[in-house]
């Protein structure tokens, strides 16, 4: 049976753990036939473990990659065409805040750790991105992560103005890329009891509040439905989709209180 990504050589960034969005993309990704390179950062060991559990785990090369760092993202397309000849879509699952830019000290935070939330949170869509597009085909998709930055949520802080920035970003890129027909589109899951909640507090009064008010169930331990969303978009089914969100939350950004 042929899949919706046959012959699509993807790359996809933040495959930590089992628990989160990227691993179930990638994990789909190659059900639904895509080639897959995977890219980690700080310990790659992590991901490298990940990557035993995948469906096709002998296809899988890791490589490192700091979207900080200018020297490894000026390296990128080489490293990519060495395994994979090209790119057909590229996965943004990156976003760190230091502990002071979380957890309710959002009026003492010091500008250094903001920018760097803003750095590897928002503007590495655009560096990756950039680093990615001589390897990219036309008619190729990037896909993004966020968490809907139109609220004030609680003790999430300056990850909240960093995802705004992340959404913003996603559509100046789409503008740009559309002359190259590549699409730039993100995914806003609902709460994931992934690696990267337990670095917010209170997270575990946010999935409670979340289930009460989305219209349908949501399982904070199932990245499942916001992977699919992710391998619809790098797939042609939306070949005129770009600068969307697509809201994989069970709904609740439908809804008031």
């Amino acid at each position: 049976m042929t899949g919706i990504l046959t012959g699509k050589r993807i790359l996809l960034t933040g495959v930590l753990m089992e628990s989160s969005i990227a691993f179930h993309a990638a994990r789909l990704a190659q059900e639904q036939g895509a080639e897959i390179i995977l890219t980690a950062f700080p310990r790659p060991s992590l991901t490298e473990m990940a990557a035993k559990r995948l469906p096709r785990p002998d296809d899988v090369k890791v490589l490192e990659l700091d979207v900080t760092d200018v020297a490894q993202l000026d390296g990128l397309a080489e490293a990519v065409r060495a395994e994979l000849g090209g790119l057909d879509g590229v996965v943004h699952s990156i976003g760190f805040a230091p502990q002071d830019a979380l957890g309710g000290n959002f009026l003492n935070t010091s500008f250094e750790s903001v920018a760097t939330a803003m750095h590897v949170s928002a503007f590495s869509l655009k560096s990756l991105t950039t680093a990615c597009l001589p390897v990219m085909r036309e008619g190729g998709s990037v896909v993004g992560l966020t968490f809907d930055a139109r609220y004030a949520w609680p003790q999430y802080d300056w990850m909240g103005p960093a995802k705004a920035a992340l959404e913003a970003t996603s559509r100046y890129l789409a503008r740009d890329l559309g002359k190259q027909n590549i699409r730039c589109n993100l995914i806003a899951a609902g709460p994931i009891r992934s690696m990267a909640a337990k670095s917010i507090p209170g997270f575990t009064e946010l999935a409670e509040v979340w289930n009460n008010r989305s219209p349908l169930e949501w399982d904070v331990t199932d990245p499942g439905p916001a992977g699919r969303g992710v391998v619809a978009l790098l797939s042609d089914w939306f070949p005129k989709t770009t600068g969307e969100i697509v809201h994989v939350d069970g709904g609740l950004h439908a809804v008031g209180a």
